[in-house]
């Protein structure tokens, strides 16, 4: 019966350990600047700063707070914070120009017109400093021929010297020009291509729409 009474008796104790405490008291721990470990309900002034450890009642470390590591959780909130800010930028960017671009266009067809008009233009300018080229190379030639009359013992007046090295000087400031104005025929067609490339992905969705809709109301 004793025996009995025992078994039961460490049946119920196991349970009862087994379960929940009904309120676990807690304090914070930490190891101070000067060495000493500090305790308290709420974290101890001297831990401020510091690595604090909280304990359960029966004095097991349950987490650490790392203030550093606070502080690191916090760049990464800011961090991505900024990341979304930019991203929302760059999507209502994106909106407004894909709204100026139908606003512009109305079809592929407008976007070629533009390009043609753009190019024109650039291609008149290229003519232009093509001209002024060709004029500065027959004034070289002339300042050459003249250059002729001159030699060691007859050396060239100032005036003509310094009218050669202007002219090398505009020959080199047109041929820079030009190849300037190379480069915008190029930035051009690849602004044409690419307001083209938006232009078919923002409508062709809509045309691709309407085709399904004729599609059903044809089955119908």
């Amino acid at each position: 019966m004793v025996r009995t009474t025992s078994l039961a008796a460490l049946a119920i104790a196991a349970m009862l350990a087994a379960l929940p405490p009904l309120a676990e008291a807690q304090s914070y721990r930490c190891v101070g600047a000067d060495g000493k470990k500090y305790y308290g309900q709420t974290i101890p002034r001297p831990c401020i700063g510091l690595v604090v450890e909280q304990l359960n009642h029966q004095g097991m470390v349950v987490r650490r707070i790392d203030p550093k590591g606070t502080a690191a959780e916090r760049e990464a909130k800011k961090a991505e914070a900024k990341r979304k800010h930019a991203e929302a930028i760059l999507r209502r960017e994106e909106l407004r120009r894909n709204r100026a671009l139908l606003a512009t266009y109305t079809s592929v067809e407008d976007i070629e017109a533009a390009r043609g008009r753009a190019l024109a233009v650039n291609a008149l300018a290229i003519k232009d400093v093509d001209d002024k080229i060709a004029r500065i190379k027959k004034r070289q030639e002339k300042l050459n021929k003249e250059m002729e009359f001159y030699s060691k013992d007859k050396p060239p007046p100032a005036w003509l010297t310094r009218d050669i090295k202007n002219a090398e000087i505009d020959l080199a400031a047109q041929e820079g020009l030009r190849a300037a104005k190379q480069k915008d025929t190029e930035a051009i067609n690849a602004k044409y291509d690419e307001d083209k490339d938006r232009y078919l992905k923002l409508t062709q969705p809509k045309k691709e729409a309407k085709k399904e809709v004729k599609k059903e109301s044809t089955k119908k």
